[in-house]
Formats: C-alpha cells, sequence, structure tokens
C-alpha cells in the first residue's frame, strides 16, 4: 500500500452531469468542495458540513448522497450528478425547478439546490 500524507495529490476521474472530469486532489479534499473549487459547480452548497443541512446533496449513481461527507478519492469511476444537470438547456428552469418557483418553496434559497 502507498505511503499516503496531506498534501499528497493523485488523480481521480468521474462523471458529473455527463462529462468526464479527472481532477487533482488530496487525499483529504471533499466531494463538495472539488465541485466547487476544482470544477466551478457552485450549485452544490456547503452549509453545515456534517452531512445534516442537506444543501451539499448530489446523485452518485444514482443515489441522493452528501457531497460534504464523500471523500473526492471515493468518486473514482463513479457518474455523479449536480443541481447544474436538472435544466434542459441554460438559461431556462427545468419543470422541477419552475413548479418550486411557482409554489414558493424556495424561502432563502441557499438550501434549495440539495432538496431539487
Amino acid at each position: 500500500m502507498p505511503v499516503l500524507n496531506a498534501t499528497s495529490r493523485h488523480e481521480v476521474t468521474f462523471r458529473v452531469n455527463g462529462t468526464e472530469q479527472t481532477v487533482r486532489v488530496e487525499n483529504r479534499m471533499l466531494l463538495s468542495d472539488v465541485l466547487r473549487h476544482e470544477i466551478g459547480l457552485t450549485g452544490t452548497h456547503v452549509g453545515c458540513e456534517h452531512g445534516v443541512c442537506g444543501a451539499c446533496t448530489v446523485q452518485i449513481d444514482g443515489a441522493p448522497a452528501r457531497a460534504c461527507l464523500v471523500l473526492a478519492a471515493q468518486a473514482e469511476g463513479m457518474n455523479i450528478r449536480t443541481v447544474e444537470a436538472l435544466a434542459a438547456e441554460t438559461g431556462r428552469l427545468s419543470v422541477l425547478q419552475e413548479a418550486f418557483r411557482d409554489h414558493h418553496g424556495l424561502q432563502c434559497g441557499f438550501c434549495t439546490s440539495g432538496i431539487l
């Protein structure tokens, strides 16, 4: 087994919203941080960082998961879907997003991406 340390980086490859991504991550990097800061998908919000609030919820291989509780290295080879994948085209809301808006489900909006 290779010796790991907190600052070593290694490549991880996974699909995000249908596009293959390869990123160099530290062993301790969270999937939420990689999505936001390395890939630029800021729809995944980080709230409590304990998996309680749900603002960072994404789909991993079709199942909901809290991205703040998943190490990026654990996502190797997986399919990840974020809130950015909901809209059929840029600038248009999906049916689910429209329903949320029409029925005032937004409140402050911070956790909305995780709920959707």
